[in-house]
């Protein structure tokens, strides 16, 4: 399994010399989610190593110029690569207009790879190879949604229970896929004498919203929540004007979710690096588990499976 965060940009609306405008590449096993793919995706996946034959879906979250402007060099590129797998895209249905100029912003020998997946309404399941891509509302002056990846639970085979029991080889798959098998001594063993629950993985993306319902919802229980932290807490009724989220409300959703690993990101450029302290201590005072202040080209594994 492969399973790992590689940021391609953290900047808000301004890019900086030290941060990119966004872009964010959820890798999960042989799936490849990009979200938001601000202007300069396509440069900054070169210097991390990537390419378009990595991405197989594109998620927007909405039709800010920082959260989609990358989405024409990134199509292109799809193209001039003869990428042959299905590249799906995710956007806000009802920026269908955005997404068409976006999609065809020039001319360029096009492919037909590319399947739109617009998203409504106050919740909507996509299948998405071996997770399940799941998209809720959120809370900003244009129409956003949030994104969460989740694997489905399965179990965690217990070699000592196989072994009493006489269950090897090829009678292990016929048990994970039947749910029972014969034993060599004539006795049926059933799954669950021989395995534990395991809870599939699962991350979330929340980006430019204020405080609502669903972002608790998308952010609970996840291995990895990466969300914004536009501002710090002085500028709080900024954010809130603004439709955004502070380092202490990012921290505030941590830990009331039970996140495991916190990643902030979408940073305003009214701060600098040496600031990144502060981000990292506002989130903290609310939280106290894991927290990642991310930095562009970072790469930052989803933490591995609990048992």
């Amino acid at each position: 399994m492969h399973r790992e965060l590689i940021v391609l940009g953290t900047a808000s609306a301004v890019p900086t010399r030290h941060r990119n405008h966004n872009g964010y590449l959820l890798r999960w096993d042989g799936e490849g989610f990009l979200f938001d793919p601000g202007e300069g995706t396509q440069r900054q996946m070169l210097h991390a190593g990537v390419g378009a034959h990595d991405i197989t879906w594109i998620c927007v979250t909405h039709f800010h110029g920082d959260h989609c402007l990358g989405v024409p060099g990134v199509v292109q590129r799809i193209a001039r690569d003869r990428v042959g797998h299905t590249v799906h895209a995710a956007y806000p249905a009802s920026g269908e207009t955005y997404w068409q100029r976006l999609r065809h912003a020039s001319a360029f020998a096009d492919t037909s790879v590319i399947k739109a997946r617009p998203v409504s309404g106050e919740i909507m399941h996509l299948p998405a190879g071996p997770v399940t891509l799941t998209a809720r509302p959120l809370s900003h002056p244009v129409a956003s949604y949030g994104y969460r990846v989740d694997e489905p639970a399965g179990r965690r085979m217990l070699p000592s229970e196989l072994s009493r029991r006489g269950v090897s080889g090829s009678l292990i798959g016929e048990l994970q896929r039947q749910g029972t098998v014969t034993a060599p001594d004539g006795s049926t063993v059933h799954l669950a004498d021989c395995s534990l629950p395991r809870p599939g993985q699962s991350a979330a993306f929340v980006m430019d919203t204020r405080l609502c319902d669903e972002v608790f919802a998308l952010a609970e229980g996840v291995d990895m929540l990466v969300i914004e932290s536009t501002f710090l807490s002085a500028e709080s009724a900024l954010a809130t004007e603004y439709g955004h989220l502070t380092a202490a409300q990012a921290g505030k959703v941590a830990a009331e979710c039970g996140v495991r690993r916190l990643v902030l990101a979408h940073f305003s450029e009214r701060y600098a690096e040496a600031d990144e302290q502060r981000f990292l201590d506002e989130a903290a005072a609310a939280f106290a588990g894991e927290i990642v202040v991310a930095r562009d080209l970072m790469r930052i594994p989803v933490p591995k499976r609990e048992t």
